[in-house]
């Protein structure tokens, strides 16, 4: 790439990501593919796809030869990318949906691209490139004239963007920008919406917006959907798989002698790989990536060590390694979070603490590593869009099914959710405990969403006096709640009562389907797995053991052929089972019990498939290609997985349950 800060010239050929495998093939060994507007392209190419889970156990420039080796397909091997000698890769819409990996963009960075171009593109994804320096663009118009070497504007890659993106972008990063920043070559522009009825997250960005860095200044009157600035955070986490990445920015861009800002709001999780060695293959273990993975606990400890941050890290029983403490989502919300506090965590599923009515959303390692020593965040403040719950769910539907059937509407589908704040509000929500209302911010960001969020009501205050034996009036003195005539970008309002069972099916969470779609017994099983942080909470633990109890009193267990995998989100959501009596009737109906991890939910644990033919039915967040193994994941509730897990296919839970008052 050149560039004279004006105009950017785009070198190298261009790589079309083809629905065709022949002609992505083509393109591969060579291969130079004429535009044409009309030809299909891959769409929802997830971080998954670009870095699948192995290939984050590196965390440097390494990254670069296995850019792409997850696509769909297999077409795309180690060092295609690097090797091709290509400038610019074009797709189609929701390109890098998924998890906040930044080793995703990095990996395209240091292969040769300077360009992503596609239908559209996911918010994280998307900051994470500008993060970065890796230029990306909607606009298929520019393709002809990269092809015709033409010089391009640099406004064409930051029309549309808040002052900071932009600003970000023309600086080619955004330490970069920090440093112009701090030097006082360039300066975030202010905050000057005037007074309005705002929404509940506006309202929680308004309070944390920094007005005066020097002296600490926070809040404004008021902000609106594109307005931007940096945020004060109250709580930033990490977890083993971008920890190490971070920590390596950190101290190439301060110094080795740099420090974490107030590290008593900092938090590390080792949660994502502590069962990785039952499961890792043997084509992997010969690559070195053992030894790989365990490097990244091995950095994460003494950069926890170094700075003094918290780690919640591996629990022993009786001399030996179980599992985790807690994968970072639960224990967020156990353990750490408040009502209207402002949460970043590496992780895209930190938007789950939202049911605690907190701004919570997922970033990647350069804006952490930024984070750690500014204790500062950039946000552009997001549209909302709210969704009005109303009424009851019937016996049998739970908060999963009520979010596969959101994903499945064609605002989500469309990619038109794409960094939209999802608000849930309604009287369907008081029924709903929390952990309930945190399945649906869990999911939000399979949308394409910034974050989820729940205004906090008693349910939450009676949580965390139980939880964690704080005052009630302490918290509800946190509470922040919406204004009336607040701007929504979109409403919907959905009759709780008229929903059923759900399942999406593979490849993308937005494929939801009745679970009356499927023509019966056609979708046999060889996995069921409950558990992952949407998963794998207490209220789960009561779902699944509804239904198994059942199955026991009717002589039932496990089919034949089938393994059954119900995996506790934290020791405390284990102990809270064991407590209930649910281990009995866990392993009385023929489940196999696992500890806290992320687990198979990253294809790091068991529950992980092995074959392209064998199917899945889970209860996590997301069944992207690859995701948990080659085969193929439905995804769907508690209550369908131990049901389908007794029947050896998908079925209504109502096929297995004799009684499901109790959920």
């Amino acid at each position: 790439m050149v560039s004279d800060a004006q105009t950017v010239r785009i070198e190298g050929k261009i790589l079309q990501l083809t629905e065709d495998p022949g002609l992505l093939a083509a393109q591969l060994a060579g291969e130079e593919l004429a535009w044409d507007p009309e030809r299909a392209l891959l769409g929802n190419i997830s971080t998954d796809e670009l870095t699948p889970g192995w290939v984050c156990y590196y965390y440097d420039e390494t990254l670069a030869r296995y850019c792409l080796v997850g696509l769909r397909g297999g077409v795309v091997q180690r060092d295609h990318i690097k090797n091709g000698g290509f400038g610019v890769i074009v797709s189609g819409i929701s390109k890098g949906c998924g998890s906040s990996r930044e080793t995703a963009p990095y990996s395209e960075l240091k292969a040769g691209v300077k360009l992503v171009v596609a239908k559209s593109i996911e918010k994280i994804y998307r900051q994470n490139a500008q993060n970065i320096g890796l230029l990306t663009s909607t606009d298929f118009g520019l393709i002809p004239r990269i092809a015709r070497g033409e010089a391009i504007p640099m406004e064409e890659f930051t029309r549309g963007l808040d002052a900071i993106s932009a600003a970000v972008v023309e600086h080619g990063g955004l330490f970069a920008y920090n440093r112009a920043r701090m030097a006082g070559r360039t300066t975030p522009p202010a905050i000057t919406t005037s007074p309005r009825p705002m929404t509940l997250a506006e309202k929680i960005l308004a309070a944390h917006a920094i007005v005066d860095a020097s002296r600490g200044t926070l809040g404004v009157p008021a902000v609106q959907p594109g307005d931007a600035f940096f945020a004060r955070t109250d709580v930033r986490f990490s977890h083993e798989y971008v920890t190490p990445m971070a920590d390596a920015i950190f101290r190439a861009e301060l110094g080795d002698e740099a420090t974490v800002k107030d590290p008593e709001s900092v938090f590390a999780f080792r949660d994502h790989l502590t069962f990785l060695d039952r499961v890792m293959s043997k084509a992997h273990r010969d690559m070195g990536l053992d030894a790989q993975a365990r490097e990244l606990a091995t950095v994460q400890e003494e950069f926890s060590r170094r700075h003094r941050v918290k780690l919640y890290g591996e629990v022993q029983r009786d001399g030996k390694l179980v599992g985790s403490d807690a994968i970072c989502h639960n224990k967020v919300i156990e353990e750490i979070a408040l009502p209207g506090q402002l949460v970043a965590g590496t992780d895209s599923h930190t938007c789950m603490a939202g049911a605690l009515g907190c701004f919570a959303f997922g970033v990647g390692s350069t804006d952490m590593a930024n984070a750690w020593f500014t204790k500062d965040i950039r946000v552009t403040v997001p549209e909302t869009a709210r969704f009005v719950l109303r009424g009851v769910l019937p016996a049998g539907v739970c908060a999963k099914d009520v979010m596969l059937h959101i994903l499945s509407q064609p605002f989500f589908k469309s990619g038109q959710g794409i960094g939209k704040v999802l608000e849930f509000a309604g009287d369907g929500i008081a029924s709903l405990p929390l952990d309930e209302r945190a399945t649906l911010t869990n999911m939000a960001v399979e949308a394409g969403g910034f974050t989820g969020i729940i205004e906090a009501d008693e349910v939450v205050v009676d949580y965390l006096v139980a939880q964690r034996g704080l005052d009630a009036d302490s918290v509800r003195a946190r509470i922040v709640r919406a204004d009336p005539g607040a701007s929504y970008v979109a409403t919907f309002d959905i009759d709780l009562a008229a929903l059923s069972p759900m399942v999406a099916t593979p490849g993308d969470p937005r494929n939801g389907i009745p679970i009356d779609s499927l023509t019966s017994s056609s979708v046999k099983i060889d996995i069921a797995y409950g558990g992952s942080c949407t998963g794998g909470k207490k209220a789960d633990m009561d779902m699944y053991a509804t239904v198994l109890q059942s199955a026991v009193e009717q002589g039932k267990r496990v089919a034949d052929g089938v393994h059954l995998y119900i995996q506790f989100g934290s020791q405390d959501i284990r102990r809270y089972a064991e407590s209930r009596g649910y281990l009995d009737i866990f392993h009385r109906a023929g489940a196999e019990l696992v500890d806290p991890s992320c687990g198979a939910c990253i294809k790091a644990g068991p529950g992980v498939s092995d074959s392209p033919d064998q199917v899945t039915v889970s209860s996590q967040n997301r069944n992207f290609p690859g995701r948990s193994g080659p085969g193929k994941v439905y995804l769907a509730s508690p209550l369908v997985v131990a049901a389908s897990a007794i029947a050896g296919h998908i079925v209504h839970p109502a096929e297995i349950a004799a009684s499901l008052r109790a959920v």
